[in-house]
């Protein structure tokens, strides 16, 4: 009996199994090149910890061997996924944090390197889908984000002061915004609110360590 390929039943069987043939072909290519992509976006990360140390133009397995020359140890905030990463750099302990907040049309990012003085040593910042040449600045200036360095971030009383601002009245704080992207900027004035907020103990535990055991150096050598 001749097959009737005009027939619903028969268009309906071929079309489910070109559906299942296809999901299966996807999945497979999705398998196989997972590993790759996971591989590239700790890539990604790596690169963005390194820009924040002021470590840049580096290619993958350069980037790779910096960062494991340099990031000594990683720490999470179990409550709510803030990571800390303990550095040694130019014979000086570095921590990065991460950020994570909201810009004007999606999620932004970034690493702030935090000195012993508990001042910026290096900032770098990323965006999910800011408007090119305004708020996407954010990441794509490199001297808007070297504007951070030598910042104050904490006061006496542990509350940050390190801010975006449109106008720069405390030039040892503040950061003015980006021109033209003033609602993006305000996004990355409030992540560093947030990140630096709770993350204010731990540096401040680790700049005191810091002095502890520079003080035990010099009574040795005494």
């Amino acid at each position: 009996m001749k097959l009737n390929t005009n027939s619903n039943a028969y268009i309906i069987i071929y079309s489910a199994v070109m559906v299942v043939i296809v999901a299966f072909l996807l999945a497979f290519v999705y398998q196989a090149l997972k590993p790759m992509q996971d591989a590239n976006v700790a890539l990604d990360v790596k690169k963005q910890i390194l820009y924040s140390l002021n470590i840049r133009n580096l290619d993958g397995a350069e980037a790779e061997a910096k960062y494991a020359e340099v990031v000594k140890t990683e720490k999470e905030d179990e409550n709510n996924g803030q990571k800390a990463y303990e550095c040694q750099i130019d014979g000086k302990n570095v921590t990065v944090v991460s950020l994570k907040g909201m810009g004007l049309w999606g999620g932004i990012s970034g690493y702030l390197a935090i000195d012993e003085e508990g001042k910026v040593y290096g900032a770098y910042f990323n965006h999910e889908g800011e408007t090119a040449g305004l708020g996407a600045e954010i990441k794509d200036s490199q001297a808007w984000q070297e504007k951070f360095i030598g910042k104050k971030i904490w006061d006496e009383n542990g509350n940050v002061v390190l801010s975006v601002v449109k106008k720069v009245e405390d030039p040892a704080t503040q950061v003015d915004c980006v021109t033209g992207a003033t609602l993006t900027s305000n996004g990355v004035d409030a992540m560093l609110k947030d990140g630096l907020k709770g993350f204010q103990t731990y540096a401040i535990g680790r700049m005191l360590e810091t002095v502890a055991n520079t003080d035990s150096t010099k009574v040795v050598e005494e």
